[in-house]
């Protein structure tokens, strides 16, 4: 039964063909299946019970949370060993936002640590496997939630994106990701990344489910500074909204196929796919056009978001010293408890965010590299605003082709195809909405294509994707493992 649609499960539940109970044994069984075959999560929650069934689509159906948002007493790592004992004494908003409306959670999902990474490697539990290629990244940091939902668990999951952490597994395991607005849905009990980059989301197997829980999550939260009144959007209500007329632009240089010489054929298979989807989408009446923007300002993009993000995470981490939470060392001098703390409780990736953090934030580096970088930042952001004046949205592929191997590391930055495979970050530098559908398969795995609008337009953005969404066969997709 949780292989369906939110809908379809709780058309169920009224018509009393499957009972909330039922479901969350389900889900729980499934749980321990996924977890024994791709290593999806932390915590399971063997004490999670049914609920009462409502008019709220959520009511009375399970769904999974990745480990870096706090839940009330359960276990809450951030899929990191110095928070490995940390039991939150309160709850996320957007969670208790979905408690409140009967939503069942069943379980918390690995993540790489803290959110700092794009691989699904760095959780503190063990890699999460593809489950369409166990030999293949979920990629990150959101992998145990688009793992689970793509195995059918549940119909959602909550995840985080910093730069493109759950539009990029949800595109890896061929399911849907969607970040709001920066602001839409409240960070309050978020565990806290890159403060101006990190936004809530959910992955799910089609639009209008992803519509349905950011509809059940969002709302300003006095707790969150930055999040704003949005009683006036209604994402599920403009789904099926007349498409004809509307406009997108593309970036040349990164979506056209001359633009790389020595292309692997995976990627001329996924850019081919790219734009075979984009005259699908046509047929709808949408205009689309390629546009060209700066190859300087491109190919920085990933630098500005390495800097910014490592800089914000290693202000927000400071209190990460084994002294207020976390498990805590034995050495009776307290620098040197700290330092055993950081040193034993921090992956390798993270420390080395940490030094490129403390580095570009001393005083003597902070013009030429920190603030060079928000100047860049504003620079980009400025030229996509821009184009958002002309146009509805900015479509393109989701990296350089489906899910990389283990053995390929996805955090080093191939200069050939770095824009292809970090331009998402564009969508956290404005606090742009930005979703990924599913697009095609290449080698019987996965890829996506993305759909970014201007601040505050997510209707648009999801009425587009769901428009485009209806043209393929994706919709509802479940992970088959491949056999070779």
């Amino acid at each position: 039964m949780l292989d369906k649609t939110l809908k379809e499960i709780h058309e169920a539940l009224i018509n009393k063909q499957v009972t909330s109970e039922d479901l969350v044994k389900e889900a729980l069984a499934k749980s321990y299946e996924i977890k024994e075959k791709y290593n999806a999560f932390v915590t399971i929650l063997d004490d999670a019970k049914g609920r009462t069934v409502t008019d709220d689509l959520v009511s009375g159906i399970p769904f999974g949370v990745k480990d870096n948002y706090s839940t009330k007493d359960v276990l809450s790592t951030g899929s990191s060993n110095t928070l490995n004992n940390y039991v939150p004494f309160y709850t996320a908003t957007v969670v208790q936002n979905l408690f409140n409306k009967g939503a069942i959670m069943v379980n918390k999902t690995a993540m790489d640590e803290f959110g700092m990474g794009g691989t699904g490697t760095t959780c503190h539990t063990g890699p999460v496997l593809n489950p369409w290629d166990k030999t293949r990244m979920c990629a990150g940091s959101s992998a145990g939630s688009a793992c689970a939902v793509a195995s059918g668990v549940y119909p959602y999951a909550l995840g985080s994106d910093t730069g493109d952490s759950i539009r990029k597994p949800a595109a890896f395991c061929g399911i849907v990701g969607y970040k709001p607005t920066y602001g839409m849905l409240s960070r309050y009990g978020l565990f806290p990344f890159a403060s101006s980059l990190d936004h809530c989301g959910v992955l799910t197997r089609c639009v209008e489910d992803a519509a349905i829980i950011v509809d059940a999550m969002k709302g300003q939260d006095e707790n969150d500074m930055t999040s704003w009144d949005s009683s006036n959007i209604h994402l599920e209500k403009h789904l099926n909204d007349n498409v004809q007329g509307k406009k997108l632009f593309y970036i040349k240089e990164i979506a056209d196929l001359e633009n790389y010489p020595n292309a692997s054929v995976e990627l001329k298979e996924h850019l081919q796919n790219f734009h075979d989807t984009l005259n699908k989408f046509k047929t709808l009446g949408v205009e689309i056009e390629g546009v060209s923007i700066n190859q300087e300002l491109l190919n920085a993009i990933a630098s500005v978001y390495v800097i910014i993000s490592c800089a914000e995470a290693t202000s927000n981490m400071s209190n990460l010293t084994g002294i207020i939470f976390g498990p805590r060392g034995n050495n009776p001098k307290v620098m040197d408890m700290i330092k055993e703390h950081r040193t034993l409780g921090f992956s390798p990736l993270i420390k080395r965010r940490f030094v490129i953090g403390s580095y570009v934030l001393q005083k003597e580096n902070q013009e030429r590299y920190f603030k060079n970088a928000q100047r860049v930042r504003r620079l980009i952001v400025d030229k996509i605003e821009e184009l958002f004046q002309k146009y509805d949205g900015l479509i393109l592929p989701v990296s350089s082709g489906p899910a990389k191997h283990f053995d390929q590391d996805d955090d080093c930055i191939d200069e050939n195809t770095s824009v292809l495979e970090e331009h998402l970050q564009i969508g956290n530098f404005g606090g742009f909405p930005s979703i990924t559908i599913p697009s095609g398969f290449i080698n019987d795995l996965p890829v996506g294509i993305n759909i970014t609008g201007a601040r505050y337009h997510d209707e648009l953005v999801l009425n587009l994707a769901s428009k485009l969404e209806s043209l393929m066969p994706y919709k509802g997709q479940i992970a088959k493992e491949v056999t070779k």
